[in-house]
């Protein structure tokens, strides 16, 4: 339960608030598509603020993840800690629950939890973003990714990695309404 409490707390601290105001522009929530995330601070604002919110994201729960493993947590539990992490960054509390969509932080909890899945998932997603432009369809397919990737690369994760799926699945809603209209924003 400690663990959990700090996995949400760390999630919590979202990388393109602090990033902003560091850089004195504006909350990435109240402009472009309100998200206090990386696509959203590189179309607003530039690659140098984009990228260091992609770091401060990924690397976030990084720590909280590290203690789950030198304590010997099962997977499921080391899941659950990662979860937590993942719900703090879409939902914490001290942001009125606005938070981003949990891709970056994903990304950061599976390269502790599943090194091997995160890199495949990471290729297709830069391979996605170069090529189609557009970070919703490289963080839906990549999403789609780390489930397959994690029966043959992590077995012991498949149910963890199937949760964060899910949830960045269910915070992409709004992009995949978008993406059938025609009217999700380009990364360039």
């Amino acid at each position: 339960m400690p663990l959990m409490l700090l996995g949400y707390l760390s999630g919590s601290w979202l990388g393109a608030l602090i990033v902003c105001r560091l850089a004195g522009v504006r909350d990435p929530r109240q402009e472009g598509s309100g998200n206090p995330g990386f696509s959203n601070v590189l179309r607003l604002h530039g690659r140098r603020l984009a990228l260091a919110t992609l770091l401060l994201d990924t690397v976030k729960g990084m720590p909280v993840l590290w203690l789950a493993l030198v304590l010997g947590m099962p997977p499921w539990a080391q899941g659950v800690v990662g979860l937590a992490v993942l719900l703090g960054h879409s939902y914490p509390l001290w942001s009125r629950f606005r938070g981003g969509k949990a891709v970056a932080s994903a990304f950061g909890v599976m390269v502790v939890l599943t090194p091997w899945v995160a890199l495949c998932c990471a290729l297709l997603w830069i391979l996605l973003a170069w090529r189609v432009g557009t970070a919703a369809v490289a963080s839906l397919a990549s999403a789609g990714l780390a489930p397959l990737a994690s029966i043959w690369l992590a077995p012991d994760y498949v149910g963890v990695v199937l949760a964060f799926t899910a949830l960045v699945l269910v915070r992409h809603l709004l992009n995949i309404r978008r993406l059938q209209k025609g009217d999700e924003p380009s990364l360039r």
